[in-house]
């Protein structure tokens, strides 16, 4: 009797085991290239990577949480409930563009998405921080200031870095919107390719 009950109780936990490893989950927080500007929700490119993870029987939720206009200041005001609500495995960051169209300084921007990430390493997220690009005409001197911040941030707290997720599809007018900032529906697929991959090399599948 003890033994069956032994052997019950095994399984039990090798089934909670196996399952907790399957059930990772990813949440963006991100701005309106994240949420999808322009377009209804099942166009966005983070449902369009739903669908393609479902495809390749891989097991990720997926949580977008991302907000058009979002700042790195109001990402980090929404972040704590948003990562207690959800606990997930990992926390991607896509926010910094609307910081500098209204020319926040860099240092600002850095240490918001460093209190961002050090949040989600208290709820047990692995941040993964995504590398912006921001054009020619904010300056020379602005512009590498800025951009240089993403790389830093990925070694100081050892996040995973991804590239810029329009680094293939921001000199190509067909996949832009009339305002140069924000992808079309036509771009969506691609974009959400571009992450499955990344994420793929980045180990999270």
């Amino acid at each position: 009797m003890k033994l069956k009950i032994l052997i019950i109780y095994f399984l039990l936990n090798l089934s909670l085991n196996l399952y907790s490893e399957k059930a990772k989950s990813l949440l963006i927080l991100g701005d309106s290239i994240s949420a999808g500007y322009g377009m209804s929700k099942e166009k966005q490119w983070s449902e369009v990577l739903k669908e393609k993870l479902n495809q390749e029987k891989i097991s990720l939720k997926i949580i977008n949480a991302s907000v058009s206009g979002e700042t790195t200041g109001g990402g980090l005001v929404r972040s704590d409930k948003l990562l207690q609500n959800n606990m997930p495995s990992y926390l991607l960051i896509e926010l910094g563009g609307n910081d500098a169209l209204r020319g926040y300084p860099p240092q600002t921007v850095k240490s918001n998405l460093l209190e961002i990430i050090n949040l989600g390493k208290t709820y047990g997220s692995k941040s993964i921080i995504m590398q912006i690009r921001i054009p020619p005409n904010y300056g020379n001197r602005y512009r590498n200031e800025f951009e240089s911040i993403y790389t830093e941030i990925a070694e100081e707290t050892g996040s995973l870095y991804m590239p810029f997720m329009l680094n293939n599809i921001a000199l190509e007018k067909n996949l832009m919107m009339a305002d140069g900032i924000h992808p079309t529906e036509e771009a969506q697929p691609l974009i959400a390719e571009e992450i499955f991959n990344y994420l793929k090399d980045l180990g999270i599948y």
